[in-house]
């Protein structure tokens, strides 16, 4: 494996990371909107990422990586609010938020965000290594 398929491998974890703090950033906006029905709630959801090991491609280390492997529903079923003069209240006078918790969804942004950071470091230590190993012949 090179220093370009280092690169190429975090790559793949930056662009997964991103796919995470969209999803995180579309829950923390939806934590607050209200439904007439359970089924009509937002649900909070997350993405599962898989390894992409060498193993699966032979000696094509360029494949490698991580990938979003699907995207879930995730947290439990929405919380009933007795709130009859809303607009979107039903015939018994509830609405639905969904159960999204926000100091969670702010941890989840920061481990994104760190993650992201830490790939971008390693693109970086790989960009350094390759221009050293150009200037050795100097």
């Amino acid at each position: 494996m090179g220093l370009f398929d280092a690169m190429s491998i975090a790559g793949t974890a930056l662009s997964a990371q991103t796919v995470r703090l969209n999803a995180i950033a579309s829950n923390m906006a939806n934590a607050n909107t209200v439904a007439s029905s359970p089924e009509e709630t937002y649900r909070a959801r997350t993405p599962l990422f898989k390894a992409v090991l060498e193993a699966q491609f032979g000696d094509d280390a360029s494949k490698m990586g991580v990938q979003v492997d699907r995207i879930e529903e995730i947290g439990g079923e929405p919380r009933a609010e007795f709130n009859p003069g809303h607009p979107l209240a039903n015939e018994d006078g509830y609405v639905y938020r969904p159960n999204i918790d926000v100091a969670t969804e702010m941890v989840n942004m920061m481990q994104a965000s760190r993650s992201f950071q830490n790939s971008i470091e390693a693109i970086t230590t790989a960009k350094q290594l390759a221009m050293r190993t150009l200037t050795l012949g100097k």
